[in-house]
């Protein structure tokens, strides 16, 4: 394809010698896989992965009332995030509908960061922007000048510790999941978060665009040292369906409300916030289509969009928002949403592949867990 028209990541020519299939995602050329996307999925569960997530949206927040610009701007509580410390939140419009999910760091006080979706960065920056408005707050969207390299897999830590100073081994192998600290990775100074989108045990590390190739190169060497590989944008989608994480634009949207996706837990209805008034409503009454997991009993997946059926019958109960032949697991796995009343884990619906109507059964998910 051709990549002259889209943004590209800092690291588009390492790609590019490393053999990589790019893909259009969210209007940036990222690659898609190097070789075989069943091999770097397995890499990242058996050994690791290494990621460019560099058109992800970097976004800070920092002020006096950065925190209390945070709690009116997401569904969730920033002011309550410690000092090093990382919350999975939500952005939602005055309608109750999901603007962005996204991860909140707190890196000091009075100093936020804030990681959208490539596709949604912009909106959220214009939107913390204008309901950061009312507080002593300050919006610097970074975006554009900040790399993210993410590697990912029970090798991970190894690979990271064998990279940073002596005086620093201990702190990386103690950082929590959800905690991000400063660190110094083959020379480099990066932000260091132990957070990820795979399932499995993982860094993610910020740098300036400055530093990005030779952040890359270090990483892609202690990581096929150890057994991993360089991992692309399919093997990730792969990863994040069997850990049974959402994708935006597939089970979030403005369209969807956070009850309805099982997110609920992530609001908290007793601060002012843009959509409070509306998810107070939808908290009362019960969803009437609800996100669950769907395991198949052929070999043949179910995919984005198709529909689902109870009983052989013609009309739809549900839509699938995610599906797959899972790597790991051997059997179809998908996301979907399913009228409320056929939620619960062993019901049998069908879903409509081409024509030919599926068994699948009701599942709770993640449809993987770590050991």
């Amino acid at each position: 394809m051709s990549t002259e028209h889209t943004p590209a990541s800092p690291l588009q020519d390492e790609h590019r010698a490393l053999g990589a299939t790019f893909t259009d995602f969210a209007g940036w050329a990222m690659p898609l896989k190097y070789g075989s996307e069943l091999a770097e999925h397995r890499a990242v569960r058996e050994a690791a992965g290494l990621f460019d997530l560099s058109h992800m949206g970097e976004i800070h927040v920092t002020g006096p009332q950065s925190a209390e610009a945070l709690d009116f701007a997401l569904v969730g509580e920033a002011a309550k995030i410690t000092v090093g410390r990382a919350k999975y939140s939500l952005m939602c419009d005055a309608d109750g509908g999901v603007i962005d999910d996204l991860v909140v760091y707190r890196l000091a006080d009075d100093r936020f960061l804030v990681v959208a979706n490539a596709a949604n960065a912009p909106t959220v920056a214009r939107e913390l922007n204008s309901r950061a408005e009312q507080f002593d707050a300050h919006v610097d969207d970074q975006s554009t000048t900040t790399a993210l390299i993410a590697v990912q897999g029970p090798a991970s830590e190894a690979i990271v510790r064998s990279l940073v100073p002596e005086t620093q081994t201990e702190a990386v192998a103690a950082l929590k999941y959800y905690a991000v600290t400063e660190a110094q990775v083959d020379g480099i100074d990066v932000l260091l978060a132990r957070t990820g989108y795979t399932g499995e045990d993982g860094f993610e590390l910020y740098v300036p665009n400055v530093h990005a190739v030779a952040l890359w190169r270090s990483l892609l060497a202690a990581t096929t040292e150890a057994g991993g590989l360089p991992a692309g944008l399919a093997c990730r989608d792969t990863l994040r369906l069997e850990a049974g994480m959402a994708l935006y634009g597939h089970e979030l949207s403005q369209d969807t409300n956070p009850y309805a996706a099982g997110l609920g837990k992530m609001v908290r209805l007793g601060k002012p916030f843009v959509g409070r008034d509306a998810l107070q409503q939808l908290s009362e009454k019960p969803a009437d289509r609800v996100l669950v997991g769907l395991k198949g009993s052929t070999r043949r997946a179910a995919r984005a969009g198709y529909t689902v059926h109870r009983n052989g019958d013609e009309t739809a109960v549900g839509s699938v928002t995610s599906g797959a032949l899972s790597p790991t697991l051997g059997y179809p796995i998908a996301l979907a949403y399913l009228d409320a009343a056929l939620a619960e884990p062993g019901t049998v619906v069908q879903v409509d592949i081409r024509g030919n109507k599926e068994q699948f059964e009701v599942t709770p998910a993640p449809f993987y867990r770590r050991n």
